[in-house]
């Protein structure tokens, strides 16, 4: 395992890379709040199995790549993961998203399908129709409440950092009742989200993306999109950040011409990746698997 410097253009991002450089890409895409380093286990199991494993740095998420012009919306970070693609050599890669880079992930292969082999997505399913979604599951009304109140400027980028980030470290044992960060865990993070404008950085993925009107409306992130990739999709049932049941309306074959697979994981909540890594690489080795054989086939 190493850590290398991916430039795009002014941006420098911190990546985390494992694994022989000839070997299929897969490309590991972290979320709030999470570090590349979350995917070290994965990262390793992919290389062993002969993929070319990375996690890099999100836009914002350290000082060298936070962007001049303060653009924080997927779009434009959907931009960034092509350019990882380029800045690794490959033409094509699997992309593995969690979290925000779930919501990323999705962009990807809305925008640019001839760039990947496969998707893979845990706890975020595309954002078309959450609303509506969110009024037939209340539930997922009642977690949402932190999304509405980052968009707050001052006030919430307090409030995420005062105690020892006492607010955020809350939200992830709601999200994930079988996972403690450990104390080194908890160090690393800190650390990184204490780096000058990271702390800001991190709330600007939620008021470029989340703001209430394109909620509502169906604008931006919620607007509907055709992803022709092929996609495995998992969700936490115990996730207490999005509930599980929105899948069962949000994630519609319709939108997927080339396939979508959702797998219920029982036991497990948000951080899957985190609290069962190896169960997580049951599932992604067979199916990138598959994929990379069909990619290849005339």
């Amino acid at each position: 395992m190493e850590t290398i410097d991916l430039k795009l253009g002014a941006a420098v991002h911190p990546t985390r890379v494992a694994g022989p450089a000839d070997g299929p890409l897969v490309l590991c895409l972290h979320g709030f709040p999470d570090v590349p380093q979350s995917f070290d286990r994965l990262l390793e199991t992919l290389a062993a199995a002969g993929y070319r494993a990375a996690a890099p740095t999100m836009r914002g998420y350290t000082p060298s790549c936070q962007p001049a012009d303060g653009d924080y919306r997927i779009a434009a970070i959907a931009r960034d993961v092509l350019g990882f693609i380029d800045g690794l050599g490959a033409e094509r890669a699997h992309i593995f998203g969690h979290d925000w880079g779930a919501v990323t992930t999705y962009a990807v292969g809305a925008r640019a399908p001839e760039r990947l082999i496969s998707l893979t997505t845990l706890a975020v399913p595309p954002a078309h129709g959450f609303f509506r979604t969110s009024l037939r599951v209340p539930r997922q009304l009642a977690n949402s409440w932190y999304q509405l109140f980052f968009q707050v400027p001052g006030l919430s980028d307090w409030a995420a950092s005062r105690r020892d980030w006492a607010l955020v470290r809350r939200l992830c044992r709601i999200w994930s009742p079988g996972h403690t960060f450990s104390a080194d865990e908890w160090a690393m993070r800190r650390a990184l989200f204490e780096a000058p404008g990271v702390r800001r950085a991190m709330l600007m993925w939620y008021r470029h993306n989340l703001r209430p009107g394109d909620v509502i409306r169906g604008r931006g992130i919620f607007a509907r999109q055709s992803i022709s990739v092929p996609t495995l999709a998992l969700t936490g049932a115990d996730d207490g950040c999005i509930d599980t049941r929105v899948y069962d309306h949000m994630v519609s074959a319709q939108d997927f011409p080339a396939g979508v697979r959702v797998e219920r994981l029982d036991g497990l909540g948000h951080f899957a990746h985190l609290e069962d890594p190896a169960r997580i690489a049951g599932l992604l080795l067979p199916w990138l698997a598959e994929q990379t054989a069909s990619s290849a086939e005339p």
